[in-house]
């Protein structure tokens, strides 16, 4: 594996690390600032999902950016919007002011989840692409854990403005984070199908690949180049025959969110409260959650070029079943003592299965002329329904008994497994041109459509 295809991965990877801690960091301050500015449960669970909706707003609109400017000059303008919303956040002398500032982290946090795995997927070699495309999800487990950790560390000082050094300390990664992005080249397939820089393109991919020949790049050069200007690649993007890779961004998506994935590490310290736990305790079994996450994405990342997508989708989804009803179970038997061991397992369920899968799977499934617009439906997909779940989820607490709502999960769940089994093809280890032939959409003839879904 060549050592600057590596460090240009990590390098985009650390925007996963800004979302990560960026998304949970909240969980250790949102009853604080509840209490402190007497917000009701309406205007707080505004509050607190607030940045994912600046969030759905950067998924929609991020292929823009990520298209005209380039994927790497995207990246970097996300580094800003999180130094910015961390300094923000921070400082808010009044709910206003925090919204406003939580909102532009969301900006950043929508618009990474397309530029980044679109970055890293344009630059890696296919047989690579699982492993790397993935440090994008390390790296989002890697801040949770962090931010868990962090906000545990922080909340012992007990001084009253703790929750404003736990949002505070973002600032120093997203400093990091825009000044590695100087560093990397822009992603070669974008400088060939938007700017028809075959030089520029051609330096990268020998740098990323050295052991290719400069024949062989220009036949691959050639291929890119064809690719995009015949069948689906000159098709607009909301056409028949881009028909299949939208329906399996949009699942894809839906399901991550419907698994309760989100409620969970936002609301972590609450529900652990629910089973009888102290405040304290909560916050230490909330970094269990963050500990088991980045094991088990660990795992993931070890499989995902070993094992084909659809086993680890497999995987996921039936530890998802399991651990999501007897989550139920025991809170309608109050046996609260094993909640947290199920929610263990509920967050490797995930961390192996869709967390490992998610955000490689939706930048492979796209041409490249269309790929940060796929990108940003399947990211925006993602975060509308996060949004949705975490503005109503301490509603649905209070007018729900907990074992319906880990319910209401388990079968979405069950949904989500028949999908896996009759719906989604393979892309493991396929050139990501050659990936548009597995799904069957015809590129060399125009009058054709015809959508196939060749599952290997």
């Amino acid at each position: 594996m060549n050592i600057y295809v590596i460090r240009c991965s990590i390098v985009a990877a650390m925007g996963g690390f800004l979302f990560g801690f960026d998304t949970v960091v909240i969980s250790g301050a949102e009853q604080r600032i509840q209490d402190l500015w007497g917000l009701s449960p309406v205007v707080h669970g505004l509050a607190i999902s607030i940045a994912l909706w600046g969030t759905v707003l950067g998924a929609l609109t991020g292929g823009i950016p990520a298209d005209r400017l380039g994927r790497q000059k995207t990246l970097l303008f996300i580094g800003v919007l999180y130094l910015v919303s961390a300094i923000g956040s921070a400082l808010a002398p009044d709910p206003v002011t925090f919204m406003v500032s939580r909102f532009i982290g969301g900006l950043a946090v929508g618009i990474s989840t397309v530029a980044a795995p679109i970055y890293i997927s344009e630059i890696a070699p296919a047989h690579l692409r699982g492993r790397l495309t993935g440090m994008f999800q390390f790296n989002i487990v890697l801040g949770i854990l962090v931010a868990f950790a962090s906000n545990a560390l922080i909340a012992t000082v007990g001084d009253e403005h703790a929750w404003r050094w736990m949002l505070g300390v973002e600032a120093l990664p997203a400093l990091i984070f825009a000044g590695f992005c100087l560093s990397i080249p822009e992603s070669p397939r974008w400088l060939i199908v938007r700017k028809n820089n075959r030089a520029r393109a051609k330096k990268t991919f020998s740098l990323v690949q050295p052991a290719v020949s400069s024949g062989e790049l220009d036949a691959k050069i050639d291929e890119i180049v064809n690719v995009a200007h015949t069948g689906s690649g000159k098709a607009p993007f909301w056409s028949r025959r881009l028909a299949a890779p939208i329906m399996l961004a949009f699942l894809i998506a839906f399901f991550n969110q419907l698994s309760g994935i989100n409620a969970v590490l936002y609301f972590a310290p609450r529900i652990f409260q629910m089973t009888g736990l102290e405040e304290g305790a909560a916050l230490l079994q909330s970094v269990g959650i963050g500990v088991t996450n980045l094991l088990f994405t660990l795992v993931g990342l070890w499989l995902i070029d070993k094992l084909a997508r659809r086993m680890l989708l497999y995987v996921g989804s039936i530890g998802y079943i399991v651990s999501l009803g007897l989550v139920s179970v025991a809170f309608f038997t109050e046996t609260f003592m094993i909640v947290p061991v199920l929610i263990f397992a509920f967050i490797g369920a995930h961390a192996v299965g869709q967390g490992a899968v998610i955000w490689v799977f939706i930048s492979e499934i796209f041409p490249n002329r269309h790929r940060a617009e796929g990108q940003a439906l399947g990211s925006s997909t993602h975060w509308i329904f996060a949004a949705l779940l975490t503005l109503f989820f301490p509603t649905m607490v209070g007018a729900f008994a907990p074992g319906f709502i880990f319910l209401f999960f388990c079968v979405m769940m069950v949904l989500q497994l028949l999908w896996v089994i009759f719906m989604v093809p393979e892309t493991k280890g396929r050139p990501l041109e050659d990936i548009e032939r597995d799904l069957g959409i015809d590129i060399g003839n125009e009058g054709a459509g015809g959508i196939v879904l060749e599952r290997r």
